[in-house]
């Protein structure tokens, strides 16, 4: 071999090394999310925020699945009554966000680059009202 198919070997298998390394921080999304520009940027923001409201939704569905022991009276209205119409309700209330924030919206944006920043944020939105409303109802 010469030293020249020898060093297009090496640069052949470097390339896709050196891609990868360089695309990994543009992977992990980026640093600070008011200043997010691209697409990518901002789907990466809006799933991360959705990501964080729904976390939060998810332990005031869970408090408030606790407390309905509290509330343990006379069939209909007893704990079990209370947990079977409180997991109903939320259930509901997933799909018709669903519904509106992942179908309704990618329609007003016919598709377009904006469609998942614009369903994540209805999606966000939906599920931090949720969860004031849960915690207003269930809490101290």
């Amino acid at each position: 071999m010469t030293s020249n198919s020898q060093l297009r070997m090496i640069s052949a298998a470097a390339l896709p090394l050196t891609l990868l390394i360089f695309a990994m921080p543009a992977a992990a999304g980026p640093r600070n999310c008011n200043d997010a520009i691209t697409t990518h940027e901002m789907n990466f923001c809006a799933e991360r925020d959705f990501k964080a409201a729904d976390k939060k939704l998810n332990a005031a569905y869970r408090n408030a699945m606790s407390r309905t022991y509290e509330r343990d009276l006379d069939k209909p209205y007893d704990a079990k009554g209370w947990k079977s119409a409180l997991r109903t309700s939320q259930r509901a209330w997933i799909a018709h966000r669903d519904a509106d924030c992942k179908n309704l919206v990618a329609r007003e944006w016919s598709g377009g680059t904006g469609t998942t920043v614009a369903s994540l944020g209805c999606m966000t939105t939906k599920t931090l009202q949720r969860t004031k409303e849960l915690r207003e109802r269930y809490e101290d």
